[in-house]
Order: structure tokens, then C-alpha cells, then sequence
């Protein structure tokens, strides 16, 4: 069997791992010391049933041999206990592309405790496209528009796209409102991971995160702010709200992380106000002018959105 028809196993592809030089005689001694969290049994029973292969495909078992430089693909054991409690919805789709709006809590891809529960993973099982491929991600607790491609042979058109910067991004945002600025207004800086998980920081050095932001609408001491990322650097708009004063309303880690909440024990009623409303670009296949909006709403005006003093 090749590689590329390995199948989708309930909308979820194989994952891969790459085998170093080592002293293992067996595929299943390096998995067993590589995947720590794992069992040595469970290890065995995934390679009975078929779900563990070499990179040409092959199926590979517990006496398979060891063969350093080559990579290893294996389908992921997954026992979710949780129901993510909102559902996405396709806005757009034709023979090239599919356009979804995804809700709050939901991440686009698989990771982590997070399998079956993803955007990827639903859509795959909602429209039984196998190939179906995210072309950009957005933060699991941000909403709004993700991009897929139906078609491999047209896979990295689209992605240039982003690659490229030929696509224009508009978010939606609320926060407090402020005189401290004139709006709109380009804001940039250095942006790098800090040593604290998941959280990014700002640093000196050449700009590598632009942003250009204004003031949609004010109510009493609050905002709706418009946010145009000019570049994609991971939490880059958390980043830069924060660091202008006025972080977003109910952002997990910006100015200060909570403590991580497992998904099946978290509360679902204080959404980031972070929207992903609108994509625009050229179509590189069809030469179409393409423009999706999301239809997903943030708590605005401020009357239900929860209290931040």
C-alpha cells in the first residue's frame, strides 16, 4: 500500500515519528522507550490491528526490525470523554474549496487531548472528504473562518496564499475602550515564544509582527475593534492588544495564563472575544475575486458580555 492512501480512521490521519540511529532491535522496543505515556501491550495491539505501518506503507508488528533513518506512521489511540458543546457550520464550498465558521473551545486540527474534536476531524466525518486539508489555523479558544482545500494538486496553491501574504485577514475584538491613541493606528514588534507554555513575548529587535488596528464602535468605557494582521505570527494579535493596554476580554493567557483546565472539566461560558470575521483574496485557480464573512457574533453590545473591572 502507499503512503498516500493510507486511509483517514473516523476523520483522523496517521501521525509520524522518525527512527534515529539506536540501539533497538525491534520497531516496538523504540516505541515502547519513545512513547513513555504508552504501554508496551497497547503498543502490540495497535501493530495487531493494522495500525501501525513503515514509510512505504506496509503494516508493520511486534517483530518487525529496527531500521534507523526511516520514519514510522501509526494511527492514534483515542478515548475522548468530552463533547466540545457547539457546532461549526460550512459557510461556503464548491470543487476546490471549503470555507467553515468555527465556534469558541473548538481546535481546527488534532492535538493534544483533542482528536475527534476538532473542526478537521468533524468536517472530514460530516462531508466523508478524506483529503480535506486546513490551509491556516486559528487559536482553539478564537472563532470565526478557517479555509480548507478539497483537492490535493491544488493544496499548496491555496497555501502560497498565506505564504505569500495575498490574502487579507480583518478580525473582529472587544476590550476596553481608550484615549491613548489615535485609531487607527499600525502597531509592530519582535515576537518570540517565552518560557512560560504556550505564552509569546515581546522582545527588541526587528519587527516581525505587524498589526493594523481601529476602533469600530465605542459603549460605555468599551470597544469593538477591527484587527488586520499583516503578518502571521502565532498569538500575535493576544500579543499586540495586550501590549497597547487593552487586552482582549476573557484571553486565557494575555496579560496573565490561568491554570490549565482539563477539556472535560472546563466552564464554556467566558469566550475569548476574538472573531476571525472576514478572509478576501484572488483565487489562484479560478482568477475569482473570493470574500467570506463570518456569521458568528462576539458579545457585542457590551449588555451580556460578563464583567471585567
Amino acid at each position: 500500500m502507499h503512503l498516500l492512501k493510507l486511509q483517514n480512521i473516523n476523520g483522523v490521519g496517521p501521525s509520524k515519528v522518525f527512527l534515529p540511529e539506536g540501539p533497538y532491535l525491534s520497531v516496538l522496543d523504540f516505541l515502547e522507550k519513545r512513547f513513555p505515556r504508552g504501554t508496551r501491550a497497547g503498543w502490540e495491539r495497535r501493530m495487531m490491528a493494522g495500525r501501525v505501518f513503515n514509510q512505504n506503507g506496509i503494516a508493520l508488528f511486534p517483530d518487525s526490525p529496527y531500521l534507523p533513518r526511516t520514519i514510522v506512521y501509526y494511527y492514534r489511540e483515542f478515548a475522548e470523554n468530552f463533547v466540545i458543546p457547539f457546532q461549526e457550520s460550512i459557510i461556503f464550498e464548491d470543487e476546490l474549496l471549503l470555507v467553515a465558521d468555527k465556534p469558541h473551545y473548538l481546535p481546527v486540527t488534532p492535538v493534544g487531548p483533542y482528536i475527534q474534536e476538532t473542526l478537521l476531524v468533524r468536517l472530514r466525518r460530516r462531508t466523508g472528504i478524506e483529503q480535506l486539508s486546513a490551509l491556516h489555523r486559528l487559536d482553539l479558544e478564537t472563532a470565526g473562518l478557517v479555509m480548507f482545500t478539497k483537492q490535493v494538486p491544488t493544496r499548496d496553491i491555496y497555501a502560497s496564499l498565506f505564504r505569500k501574504r495575498l490574502i487579507t485577514k480583518t478580525y473582529h475584538a472587544v476590550s476596553h475602550d481608550t484615549d491613548r491613541y489615535q485609531w487607527p493606528l499600525t502597531y509592530s514588534s519582535y515576537i518570540e515564544s517565552s518560557n512560560q507554555f504556550m505564552k509569546m513575548q515581546e522582545r527588541s529587535g526587528a519587527a516581525n509582527a505587524i498589526t493594523q488596528i481601529q476602533v469600530l464602535e465605542r459603549d460605555r468605557g468599551h470597544a469593538l475593534y477591527q484587527l488586520q494582521p499583516q503578518t502571521g505570527k502565532k498569538h500575535q494579535l493576544r500579543v499586540h492588544m495586550n501590549a497597547l493596554g487593552i487586552p482582549i476580554y476573557n484571553d486565557q493567557i494575555y496579560p496573565n495564563m490561568l491554570a490549565y483546565t482539563a477539556p472535560e472539566k472546563r466552564s464554556y461560558d467566558q469566550p475569548l472575544q476574538l472573531l476571525a470575521k472576514e478572509l478576501r483574496f484572488v483565487d489562484p485557480v479560478t482568477g475569482m475575486e473570493r470574500h467570506f464573512e463570518s456569521q458568528l457574533k462576539l458579545q457585542w453590545p457590551i449588555t451580556d458580555l460578563i464583567d471585567q473591572s
